[in-house]
């Protein structure tokens, strides 16, 4: 009885990430816990969306990239659907302005996957107390990226764009050609190419050339943070 009593007392939580690994390794940890249990896991937005209304998870993992479409997508659909589920992101993203565009869209805690196991379990925690998390250096970062923008100087490219942009901007800089950036985020070509187009006029790209580079040289950057 007391077994039954401690299992309606766990907290529900669902995993969104393209990567099995990551997925398995969320699961095992999360299972540690006495007090937390895994109600469900998905790949994609799609499925994750679809598994919400039978599984009831207190708290959803997201990446933001995902197969076929994007994390933020995801979180705002959430915010809709399930007002109520608390959302933290998990990521490999360390810009400043993925985390606030994260935090905008809906969610509660933004932790980077490299950070300490011991962190992303204290970030589950908070966030189902109802609270933000987010790491000092994530928070520095943030803080930084306030008094940049206040003082007249450029932030990075993706501060520019909507969030389908970016995702269009960190596919083509990871090396993927338009069509097939067209499948990942299942789209059409054409559809991509207008993103494309819009990427080139808020950057002031005069070509397609240079979109590429700056793609790349933007992804690199993050590499390397």
């Amino acid at each position: 009885m007391n077994s039954s009593a401690s299992k309606k007392k766990s907290q529900r939580v669902f995993v969104v990430d393209d990567h099995p690994l990551v997925r398995e390794w969320l699961v095992s940890l999360i299972k540690r816990r006495p007090d937390l249990e895994v109600c469900g896991q998905a790949e994609d937005a799609a499925t994750a969306l679809a598994s919400m209304a039978s599984t009831l998870p207190h708290v959803v993992i997201v990446d933001l990239s995902l197969k076929g479409g994007s994390g933020l997508d995801l979180i705002k659909n959430l915010r809709v659907q399930h007002p109520a589920v608390r959302i933290l992101v998990l990521t490999m993203h360390e810009d400043a302005s993925y985390a606030e565009r994260a935090l905008r869209a809906g969610a509660r805690g933004y932790v980077m996957k490299r950070e300490a196991t011991g962190r992303i379990v204290e970030a589950i925690y908070q966030v189902l107390r109802g609270e933000i998390y987010a790491s000092a250096k994530l928070l520095a970062r943030l803080a930084e990226s306030i008094v940049d923008g206040s003082s007249g100087k450029s932030g990075p490219p993706s501060d520019l764009l909507s969030n389908r942009e970016v995702e269009v901007f960190r596919l083509l800089g990871g090396g993927l050609e338009t069509r097939q950036v067209a499948e990942r985020m299942k789209l059409s070509i054409k559809t991509v190419q207008c993103y494309a187009a819009r990427v080139k006029e808020k950057l002031h790209l005069d070509n397609a050339s240079e979109l590429m580079r700056e793609a790349v040289k933007w992804v690199e950057a993050e590499k390397r943070e």
